[in-house]
């Protein structure tokens, strides 16, 4: 991250917030930014790499953004609202129960783009590595995949059964995307998928 971060330089702009107008002018940067973290990843971010990529300077986008973590975490969130679409899309055409669903967004994420893979695991990464600065980019992801999950669950359930069911399907899945990375063949994930949707199984035929 570069120093155009810093208070001082961010009490010089005035944010665009509240604005139709500066609104969509923030929406038009943050999408050529995120395109370009889609296709270059999150090494060396920094908002004047952010702004050749969005064809503007540094200036205007700390008109428009708090700093270069506050775009960070808006490009990592709008990345993840692509994958949550893309998993949508999928589950839409699958038979409506729990099982079906999670098969259908497990194919969807093994089936993604490497690239969107890799940057939303170095989002991870850098919330691990650095907790104190990046923490937010770890918890918004929980906070972005649990309710589409949840959503797939069966409407009686109670509320806390749903949650509890979409935590376990939510760190497991997590693991076999690290895995489908780091493996050449990815057997070991399509197997554990397996196991997991045998348990997803049990627990819809459970009272």
């Amino acid at each position: 991250m570069d120093n155009a971060t810093d208070e001082p330089a961010r009490a010089r702009y005035r944010r665009s917030a509240g604005s139709p107008r500066g609104e969509a002018r923030r929406r038009e940067l943050l999408a050529k930014i995120t395109d370009d973290v889609a296709e270059n990843g999150l090494v060396d971010f920094s908002l004047r790499r952010a702004a050749r990529a969005a064809g503007t300077t540094h200036k205007v986008l700390l008109y428009h953004f708090e700093g270069a973590e506050d775009l960070l975490r808006q490009v990592v969130f709008a990345l993840r609202e692509r994958r949550i679409g893309n998993a949508l899309t999928a589950v839409a055409a699958e038979s409506p129960t729990l099982a079906g669903r999670v098969r259908a967004a497990w194919c969807s994420l093994r089936d993604e783009e490497t690239r969107l893979r890799r940057v939303l695991d170095q989002a991870m990464g850098l919330a691990m590595y650095d907790p104190g600065r990046y923490a937010a980019l770890g918890r918004g992801a929980s906070q972005q995949y649990l309710p589409t999950l949840v959503s797939f669950c069966p409407p009686h359930w109670p509320e806390r059964r749903k949650l509890e069911v979409a935590e376990m399907i939510l760190a497991t899945l997590r693991g076999f995307l690290v895995d489908l990375l780091t493996s050449p063949d990815g057997e070991g994930a399509e197997a554990g998928v397996a196991a997991l949707l045998r348990a997803v199984e049990r627990e819809e035929a459970a009272p």
